[in-house]
């Protein structure tokens, strides 16, 4: 296949989190529960230094240069702001729980193999199998579809500039799911779709629109997306359950709120 189609990195990628997904769930129940607690965590220390690599942007020159040195952290903490507002409002969080539950039912009544059991964590809370499910799908696809590889990977396809990006993002995917779908089950491999929707989008729109946003406005959103990947970490070690979810339109917050900031210099 010709490197340059563009999708064709969004393909790998999916094809990646699905194989690792089904990996995870065909050796998962084989562990005692100790070890899945234990994966957990790595997954949690893992997401950590990857949401330290993309919050890092604020620091970058090119985001100082065009904002002003001391606008970088504002932006982002108004991002996130807004957004957490305005996802609390339109009560995110709370429909796409509803969603990845009926999903969640769809599964068990068609196909009981894959549905979860209920279990408990280290702590001995039982978590029921639509709790497994739905923290598998939106943890998975909140470390999937968040960070700088995802959006600079998905634009450099869609513009054919290649993609090396999203090869790498296949790999480390690929065995984030094996590990996610060890301690969660089939909700993670459910997040392959939301890779292949998100990424597949933005490979549109770099196809159509070309460069559409500037190197500025990426930095503010990759660092904005590194803090709700420090918000997932905490949720996956237990520390506390950050509303992840709610805060996503931060995302689309950050690049508004670059330009406006540039635009006022």
């Amino acid at each position: 296949m010709d490197p340059s189609f563009p999708g064709l990195g969004t393909a790998v990628n999916v094809v990646t989190v699905v194989v690792g997904a089904l990996a995870g769930m065909a050796i998962g129940h084989r562990f005692p529960d100790r070890t899945r607690s234990v994966v957990t965590d790595c997954l949690g220390l893992t997401t950590l230094l990857m949401a330290g690599l993309s919050a890092v942007s604020v620091t970058d020159a090119v985001l100082s240069d065009a904002t002003g040195s001391g606008a970088p952290v504002l932006i982002v903490l108004g991002s996130l702001l807004i957004g957490s507002i305005l996802g609390s409002l339109l009560r995110i969080g709370d429909r796409l729980e509803s969603l990845a539950g009926t999903i969640e039912s769809w599964f068990a009544r068609r196909s009981p193999a894959l549905a979860d059991t209920d279990d408990a964590d280290a702590t001995g809370h039982m978590t029921t199998a639509r709790e497994k499910f739905i923290e598998g799908w939106l943890s998975a696809s909140l470390l999937f579809c968040v960070g700088p590889l995802t959006i600079l990977g998905s634009l450099s396809d869609g513009l054919g500039r290649g993609i090396d990006q999203l090869l790498l993002k296949s790999v480390l995917d690929g065995f984030a799911a094996l590990a996610f779908a060890s301690s969660f089950g089939v909700g993670v491999l459910l997040s392959a779709v939301s890779v292949a929707v998100v990424q597949g989008a933005l490979t549109v729109i770099g196809v159509l629109l070309g460069s559409v946003l500037p190197e500025p406005h990426i930095l503010a959103l990759t660092a904005t997306g590194g803090l709700m990947l420090a918000g997932i970490s905490l949720r996956l070690l237990r520390i506390k359950d950050v509303p992840v979810a709610d805060m996503l339109p931060a995302l689309v917050v950050a690049p508004l709120l670059t330009q406006v900031v540039i635009s006022l210099r």
